[in-house]
């Protein structure tokens, strides 16, 4: 039995603040056990797991404690690793010490991976540190819903009212008019300066600030603000101006749908997060591996037929150099290839192969590497390493050089026939600012699934040729990366919302 148990600190809500720990312990887990409150973003590290939510407010029934330790002893039980992913931090308002008292009764191995809470992220994001050297030496963190059926309260809401330092509420939306009256009865000082954060570190964090007597107002009806919140009472929420680089990334308020395939889709989506945006990920072409091998395999064994090897794409140089190890040859079988990448990233790609590309094109296009291969292809044999669909370009253009073309298809473009629901609502409501296609097929298969809900979306394209097709559906592109890369992709749109 190899059932062990990570207790899972998912931070404030911005997947980047996941510890590279919490990461690597994902990347292993066989289930994730994940609270609402904890980003979806954070499951891309464990994509060979199943995910199993165990909760959202206003969204799905929130399970009982009892059921989620239950779930985790099941899975644990039958030898599995379980990610017992937390929002914040396990130690703080997360009811761990249940959990790890679970474990230890029934013999699990565990491990707890601490997350940063929100009240200390709130000093970076919203400007507002807990602790000052002049206004705040001590900090106390308070829930404001404790357990229901106590007899009387467990908190001392005298001593909180006179605490010198600043107060930290968590939980405390539904009963903010009781906490706050508490506090004010105790004497606390009704204009006590006071923030309430909701959603810290995301895009669309809210800070609002207002006086301690003026917090129940902001919270009531417990609609109006929906969790996660928290709210810090004290003189340091007065230094919210002074820290705002937050506040003012371009992308702020903007919701961008990243459409790349899923395991390509961060290397868009997380620049733009860093930029502020709000980031949706909802690919329209999935990769998959062939279904069968067999003329990969032949195609290798005969390398040596062939003068001149041409990559495609990224995921054609990772199927293929894994195919030559897979089938216990090694890269020596293309030494004596000369090698040709269609663009920058490509290129890198094949450097992880420890390969170098011979021929990359100046502006990363089919058309350019075709000519820049005129002239040094007359009878030479040459192998086209592509995709099972898209553009074909270079082929012909090869033929006409004189050369011997052979293609080959080592990876499958499919489409991704049904979309989020929630991406679809979202879509539905022109909640969607921007939407990025990055090829022909992309921009197709998104129409698919989106509709005219895209005519009311900016579109940003990754060249001429996705544009030409967004064009041709009948939609508009606002605007066009230059030179045909994701960064100048994310610069474009960087641009376009200034």
């Amino acid at each position: 039995m190899n059932g062990r148990v990570f207790l899972i600190g998912a931070g404030p809500g911005d997947p980047g603040m996941l510890t590279l720990r919490g990461a690597e312990l994902l990347r292993q887990a066989d289930v994730v056990l994940y609270d609402g409150l904890c980003n979806p973003a954070l499951l891309q590290h464990a994509t060979n797991a199943e995910h199993i939510c165990v909760g959202k407010h206003g969204q799905s029934r929130i399970w009982k404690q009892g059921e989620i330790i239950e779930e985790m002893l099941q899975h644990a039980g039958a030898g599995r690793r379980v990610a017992r992913l937390k929002g914040g931090d396990p130690a703080v308002f997360a009811r761990t010490a249940e959990e790890v008292a679970a474990l230890q009764q029934a013999g699990i191995p565990m491990e707890v991976v601490p997350g940063i809470t929100t009240a200390l992220a709130a000093g970076s994001f919203a400007g507002i540190p807990v602790t000052h050297r002049g206004l705040a030496s001590a900090v106390a963190l308070i829930t404001g819903h404790e357990e229901p059926g106590k007899a009387q309260s467990a908190l001392d809401w005298d001593a909180l009212a006179r605490f010198p330092g600043t107060l930290v509420v968590y939980m405390g939306v539904t009963t903010a008019r009781s906490w706050t009256g508490a506090l004010l009865s105790a004497g606390k000082s009704a204009d006590t300066p006071a923030a309430i954060i909701r959603r810290c570190t995301l895009p669309d964090q809210q800070v609002i600030r207002c006086r301690l007597d003026e917090i129940a107002d902001q919270l009531t009806p417990a609609t109006q603000l929906r969790p996660p919140v928290i709210v810090i009472i004290g003189p340091v929420t007065e230094l919210a101006d002074a820290v705002h680089w937050a506040q003012s990334r371009p992308l702020l308020g903007q919701t961008v749908l990243v459409t790349r395939p899923a395991d390509q889709a961060e290397t868009l989506a997380d620049p733009l997060r860093q930029l502020g945006a709000q980031v949706l990920v909802q690919p329209v072409i999935e990769i998959q591996p062939l279904d069968d091998w067999t003329t990969v395999d032949t195609t290798i064994e005969t390398l040596s037929n062939f003068d001149l090897i041409v990559f495609c794409s990224r995921n054609g140089v990772q199927s293929f150099c894994n195919r030559i190890l897979a089938i216990g040859n090694d890269l020596r079988c293309m030494g004596n290839l000369e090698i040709a990448a269609v663009g920058e990233k490509t290129a890198d790609s094949l450097s992880e192969f420890h390969l170098r590309a011979d021929i990359v094109p100046p502006d990363f296009r089919a058309e350019s590497l075709a000519e820049s291969l005129t002239g040094k292809v007359q009878d030479k044999n040459v192998l086209i390493i592509r995709a099972s669909r898209g553009r074909d370009e270079l082929s012909p253009a090869l033929q006409q050089a004189g050369a011997n073309v052979t293609q080959l298809v080592t990876y499958q473009h499919l489409d991704v026939c049904q979309a989020d629901p929630t991406i679809i609502e979202l879509a539905q409501a022109e909640k969607i600012d921007w939407i990025t296609l990055t090829s022909r097929v992309s921009a197709t298969n998104a129409f698919t699934l989106f509709g005219d809900a895209m005519k009311k979306m900016k579109i940003a394209t990754l060249s001429p040729v996705t544009s030409d097709r967004v064009k041709e559906i009948g939609l508009q592109v606002t605007t066009e990366a230059d030179p045909y890369t994701i960064d100048a992709l994310i610069e474009s749109l960087r641009k376009a919302s200034s």
